[in-house]
């Protein structure tokens, strides 16, 4: 990603479920125009323009009113000629322009205080269960007598 993002300021920051590195053109997330996911067994590449990028071969995956990712479990899918494009064109449409001839920055963001908890992890027989929670409610029929 940094040879593709070179001068880019990149972002560190934990988001809830995943540690994230947003490569922007200057030091407002807002700016941004691609980032990383870390998850514990892949890694997403989220396109911020991505429900208006140019993809052939429909790489990206989502439904969001902006946001795309591509899911990414080996390091060889970043190679592939797609995904180059997809970056590519993302770094034309960004707002600001990125510079390129830039020296890149690291910036390490501290967690928010506000974040939400993290959901317990479930345990066996434990109280909390994820399965449980989700069931629904049981039906409740109403029976009503004749007068």
């Amino acid at each position: 990603m940094r040879a593709q993002l070179p001068g880019a300021t990149e972002m560190v920051y934990d988001n809830y479920q995943a540690l994230v590195i947003g490569f922007c053109p200057n030091d407002r997330a807002s700016d941004v125009i691609c980032s990383i996911g870390v998850y514990p067994r892949w890694i997403n590449v989220f396109f911020f323009e991505g429900d208006t990028l140019p993809d052939p071969e429909k790489l990206l995956q989502g439904n969001g009113n902006m946001v795309r990712r591509i899911m990414v479990q080996h390091a060889d899918d970043l190679d592939r000629p797609a995904v180059h494009a997809l970056i590519q064109e993302a770094v034309k449409r960004a707002d600001p322009p990125l510079n390129t001839d830039g020296k890149r920055r690291l910036l390490i963001k501290s967690v928010s205080a506000k974040q939400r908890p993290r959901r317990p992890a479930h345990k066996q027989g434990g109280e909390f269960s994820p399965r449980r929670a989700l069931k629904r409610p049981k039906r409740v029929r109403l029976v009503l007598a004749d007068d």
